[in-house]
């Protein structure tokens, strides 16, 4: 089974401002799908909940769940939130990813 992921204490802080603002859980789904620049892209969302089948990581009280496929191609990666002067986004650092894009959301194996 793949490694699981890391959330960090600057993700888990905006997570749950985005949750509270949305009146939503402190959940963080991560999930991959084809297509990008690169072939895969990450894509985040909100979550009510864990699926049975999810891999649960907590940081801070706020929960990081990625589905058996996803985990496949993104274990072991820590998720960050990042701002700088070109915006605000979350940031995976993915030691899966033999390529990445210049912006960071795509990545091939």
């Amino acid at each position: 089974m793949a490694e699981t992921l890391k959330l960090t204490p600057s993700a888990a802080k905006r997570v749950a401002l985005i949750a509270q603002k949305q009146n939503a859980p402190a959940i963080l789904r991560l999930s991959v799908e084809g297509g990008g620049c690169s072939g895969f892209q990450y894509k985040f969302d909100l979550a009510n909940a864990p699926d049975n089948d999810d891999s649960v990581s907590e940081t801070d009280g706020v929960k990081l769940v990625v589905d058996p496929v996803s985990l496949d191609l993104v274990g072991g990666s820590v998720v960050d939130f990042v701002e700088s002067l070109g915006g605000a986004a979350f940031k995976v650092e993915n030691p899966n990813a033999a390529a990445g894009c210049g912006c960071g959301s795509s990545f091939g194996i």
